[in-house]
């Protein structure tokens, strides 16, 4: 009984996501996706499950080099692209940036700027993600952004008031702009925290559920303690949050389409004269 339980569990999961991507047209079966991988539960059952339902896909890592635990992630996610026949790309913030991530903050703080090392990993990361996946003709970026994550991610924009942000949220990103920007998608956007690992131990997957080393500060962190402590009371309390945040959505105005604007530096897509990561290049 317990293992049709779970096997019931698993096509439920492959269900959801598969109704997500048709609901939300993230995409088709002709397109070419890379998926970001991190060795981590979430990007790898996001992977596998879009190719075990048959589409077209890669994966790209970033080797931000904390130590043991990148290592053992890597190791981690090359057995599991090895076994099920998936290519993997894995671009090193050493050889791209000359440093690691932990050197690039602690030469920042050293200069006075006080960045964090999340915030310093995500805008690095999102830079790299985003010129590989443009540069090898990749249609969409699919990320492991599980239920959990939007549902903090939209608590975070609206304690900050930023409602721009909030609207710009879901399962598709709109800013597609040519040859610049690659479209985001998240098929996971509906599976919560709970349900990706207990997906990802009934398989069997060899990943770390352990948090990464480097994100004991993270800002974010208030939000999933806060979350998870409502959760005690209302066990729907996330999946409240993303469903308010959807119906937000359809009443909403659809924002105009802003005007690219590129870095002066790089000639990535920015908002500003400069962007964020050759900010920190240069004050590195």
């Amino acid at each position: 009984m317990a293992k049709i339980k779970d096997m019931k569990f698993i096509e439920g999961i492959d269900r959801k996501v598969r109704k997500t991507i048709a609901k939300y047209k993230l995409f088709t079966p002709d397109d070419k996706l890379v998926v970001a991988v991190s060795g981590g539960k979430d990007s790898t059952v996001c992977l596998y499950i879009l190719k075990k339902l048959g589409y077209d896909v890669e994966a790209a890592s970033i080797d931000v080099a904390i130590g043991e635990y990148t290592n053992k992630n890597l190791d981690n996610i090359k057995k599991f692209c090895k076994a099920n026949n998936i290519k993997l790309h894995v671009l090193s913030f050493r050889k791209i940036f000359g440093k690691s991530l932990i050197e690039i903050q602690s030469t920042l703080n050293g200069k006075g700027f006080k960045y964090s090392s999340c915030m310093l990993c995500g805008t690095l990361k999102k830079y790299l993600l985003n010129k590989f996946a443009r540069e090898n003709k990749f249609n969409y970026l699919a990320t492991g952004h599980n239920l959990d994550d939007e549902s903090e991610a939209f608590l975070m924009n609206l304690f900050r008031s930023d409602y721009s942000q909030a609207i710009k949220q879901g399962p598709k990103s709109k800013d597609v702009i040519p040859n610049a920007f690659v479209s985001r998608v998240k098929p996971l956007y509906f599976v919560s925290n709970k349900e990706t690992r207990r997906y990802s131990e009934l398989m069997g997957f060899s990943v770390n559920y352990a948090p990464c080393p480097c994100s004991t500060d993270a800002h974010r962190r208030k939000f999933r303690n806060l979350l998870n402590d409502l959760e005690l009371k209302n066990p729907a309390i996330k999946s409240c949050v993303i469903n308010f945040l959807e119906k937000m959505k359809l009443n909403t105005k659809e924002p105009a389409k802003r005007i690219p604007n590129y870095c002066e530096s790089c000639g990535e897509l920015c908002s500003k004269t400069i962007c964020k990561k050759c900010e920190i290049v240069k004050n590195i």
